[in-house]
């Protein structure tokens, strides 16, 4: 007999192939929910690069079948990520473009979407929710205006006080909110002030551990790797992802530097993204030779990308914390590579890195020990470098895809299951893991 599927639409502004961290994330979690949910993907077309492919510049929608999961694309327009009114256009063409797919689709039984676009996200889901019936599940992997207020993006009150009121608005239209950081939660009730709360779980984002994992420091693909980039016979610091405002680059590469004159260090950037152009200029300006720019790696070769590094830089601005939680930390840790934080107090990443003990960790904006502690590092590297190992141990432990998408299921399904179960006389207990 046949198994009918709950529908399960799901926004995305990006989605595979793009590279964004987000899009690779809602991928491996449909194709995790395929089994259990019949879904529809609304995504954008492949833009995240700023390049639109010759072959989604002619229709308006593009249907597809990705390893089981219906996407539906929306042609938009090319942006610069230094160019905020080709962003702007980028993300209205998809808001729109999202709004026409969902009238075209199906009844569905849940709306899944994720604080992507900002602000817009939210709107698609309370959209969706109206349009197509079903339980609203808003997954916030970014707050803003928080976001966006933390590092001065924008200063128009009016602006940021409409934001915040439509988001407010969206949680609260949400049946079910979940973050991905337990800092998030507490700002989720700083909005409301302690009052109403929306219905809300925590979930850590995930690395797939059967696709990043510890290599040898001889393989042969991380070897051409450091060769191909100048990277052999040296301690290599690393950020990997991307480049952009909410990480404090461009204070963090003048503490940088302070190293130039060391050959048997180097500092290498994998990514791309707005504040990349700024760092490489300042790089170039102070002749900072070991410093490296490498570009976006496919996803099949983040494994050696991620592996040629010793240490990885995971760092936030000051006032990041409760807004965002920097997911590259969970493939540094697969990796088993030991990380270097710039993390405020109590912000989620820092919690996990003090938790297990994979690496050490700074206050944002205090250079100067940043300075001190990335000298010590670099002259102990041998001692700091074994901390990784107890990154991996805690990844296999907690943070396993197979166990986060399981929990993103349960939580999806858990009032459907409540309901059900409190119809027949049954009393649930649910007690919430604080890590997965």
């Amino acid at each position: 007999m046949e198994v009918i599927k709950k529908k399960l639409l799901v926004y995305a502004h990006y989605y595979h192939p793009d590279v964004a961290s987000t899009g690779q994330i809602l991928q491996e979690l449909c194709e995790g929910l395929k089994n259990e949910f019949d879904i529809t993907v609304i995504c954008a077309i492949p833009s995240y690069s700023g390049k639109v492919a010759e072959e989604y510049t002619t229709d308006k929608y593009y249907h597809e079948n990705i390893n089981g999961v219906k996407v539906v694309r929306i042609r938009v327009h090319a942006f610069t990520k230094d160019n905020k009114q080709s962003r702007i256009k980028n993300l209205i063409s998809y808001f729109f473009g999202a709004v026409g797919a969902t009238l075209k689709s199906e009844k569905q039984d849940y709306i899944f979407t994720i604080s992507q676009p900002p602000i817009l996200g939210g709107v698609l889901g309370v959209i969706g929710k109206w349009l197509k019936g079903g339980k609203m599940i808003y997954n916030i992997q970014d707050f803003n205006p928080e976001q966006t207020m933390a590092v001065g993006y924008s200063k128009n009150k009016l602006i940021l006080n409409v934001a915040m009121a439509v988001d407010k608005f969206s949680c609260r239209q949400a049946d079910k909110v979940i973050v991905v950081g337990r800092d998030m939660q507490e700002t989720l009730r700083k909005r409301f002030m302690n009052k109403n709360v929306p219905n809300n779980v925590f979930i850590n984002n995930w690395i797939d551990e059967k696709e990043i994992y510890p290599l040898p420091e001889d393989n042969y693909k991380v070897t051409a790797f450091k060769k191909r980039y100048d990277l052999e016979n040296k301690t290599v610091i690393m950020y990997s992802g991307n480049i952009g405002l909410y990480y404090d680059l461009e204070n963090l590469i003048e503490v940088i530097g302070r190293f130039k004159d060391r050959d048997d260090v180097v500092f290498a950037f994998v990514g791309d993204g707005t504040k990349k152009h700024d760092i490489e200029a300042y790089s170039n300006e102070h002749e900072l030779k070991n410093v490296k720019f490498i570009p976006y790696q496919d996803k099949s070769d983040l494994i050696y990308s991620l592996n040629a590094g010793d240490v990885h830089w995971v760092v936030n601005a000051k006032g990041i914390k409760g807004v965002s939680v920097p997911s590259k930390l969970y493939g540094v840790m697969a990796a088993g590579k030991t990380v270097f934080g710039v993390l405020e107090d109590d912000s989620e990443a820092r919690l996990i890195i003090e938790e297990c003990n994979c690496g050490v960790c700074i206050e944002p904006g205090n250079y100067d020990l940043i300075y001190q502690e990335l000298k010590d590092v670099i002259e102990n590297i041998d001692n700091y470098k074994r901390l990784g190992i107890n990154g991996k141990e805690y990844i296999d432990r907690y943070i396993k895809k197979d166990v986060a998408i399981e929990k993103y299921s349960r939580e999806i399904l858990c009032e459907e299951k409540l309901e059900k179960d409190i119809g027949s006389g049954e009393i649930i207990s649910i007690q919430e893991n604080s890590n997965v």
